[in-house]
């Protein structure tokens, strides 16, 4: 009877250590997706900076002529 009842607390121990770790993977990747969405946005605003830059460096360079 003793080994049966040490199967179950194992395979409960063992199901309660994998329901952590899978909480611990949720929240991480969670935190990943929104650094990629923060810096994703970082650099559509240095894209724009950038466009906008080289459009007044056009126009200057137009008008030096």
């Amino acid at each position: 009877m003793f080994w049966p009842m040490l199967a179950i607390a194992l395979g409960s121990l063992g199901i309660a250590v994998l329901s952590v770790l899978a909480v611990k993977v949720f929240v991480e990747a969670q935190r990943l997706g929104r650094q990629v969405t923060h810096t994703t946005q970082r650099i559509n605003r240095a894209a724009e900076d950038l466009e906008r830059a080289a459009t007044d460096l056009a126009a200057t360079g137009e008008s030096l002529r």
